[in-house]
């Protein structure tokens, strides 16, 4: 089930709106945002409560403009499993999971990850990215209509203190150049909130739906 956030008013565009100013996160005391995601521990608090942010559980994020937010959610258990940034053609999932103390899992889930795609029939490429060595995804899937086509995406981990985030880009922004710097703008401003809680290595860290959210009923037809 999918869920999304409601609009404060009918002639908003998208969650975060079309008067969202985007360059909020000097003014609430963040670090530089070239350098994110971050830590819950690297920034303010109170850029976690800024107006123009998301509390998710463990993601806090904020987007652009007519960027719509959906919620990927369980339908047996009701838990959160991932997050789903929409901007015209383009979407950015997260997922985060928790990791070692001491050192990072990216290495290890992307050669996973890579084995899935060769196995369903498709091609992994490692890539050099703006955050480091990414996968480049190509893959069969089926429509609707049962016609199978191939889908790219890229695969972006990030390792941080005791956690990782998987960032995937659809659509557009994954096979056109131009068109990925919002969401990369997007996901480094992302901030992690592992907690300090005991947590198994990767397992997901909890997300939660932020109040106002909605099912997405299935089109029919």
């Amino acid at each position: 089930m999918i869920f999304r956030r409601k609009a404060k008013n009918e002639e908003e565009p998208g969650f975060f709106g079309a008067e969202t100013d985007v360059e909020t996160d000097a003014d609430a005391g963040a670090a530089d945002v070239a350098g994110g995601p971050f830590d819950s521990t690297e920034v303010e608090p109170e850029l976690l409560e800024a107006d123009d942010r998301i509390d998710l559980g463990a993601l806090n994020i904020t987007g652009l403009p007519g960027m719509e937010l959906r919620l990927q959610v369980d339908e047996q258990s009701g838990a959160v499993q991932a997050i789903l940034l929409v901007l015209e053609e383009s979407a950015l999932e997260l997922r985060a999971f928790a990791a070692p103390k001491k050192s990072g899992i990216w290495d290890e889930v992307r050669q996973e990850i890579a084995d899935e795609a060769n196995r369903m029939g498709g091609s992994a490429t490692e890539a050099e990215g703006p955050f480091g060595t990414e996968l480049v995804l190509v893959v069969p899937v089926e429509d609707p209509d049962g016609k199978i086509y191939s889908q790219t995406s890229r695969v972006i981990g990030v390792d941080g203190p005791r956690w990782l985030l998987r960032a995937t880009v659809l659509g557009r922004a994954a096979v056109d150049a131009e068109a990925a710097p919002p969401l990369e703008e997007t996901l480094r401003k992302v901030v992690v909130v592992r907690g300090t809680e005991p947590m198994a290595v990767r397992e997901s860290l909890p997300l939660t739906l932020p109040p106002g959210s909605e099912p997405i009923e299935p089109e029919e037809g």
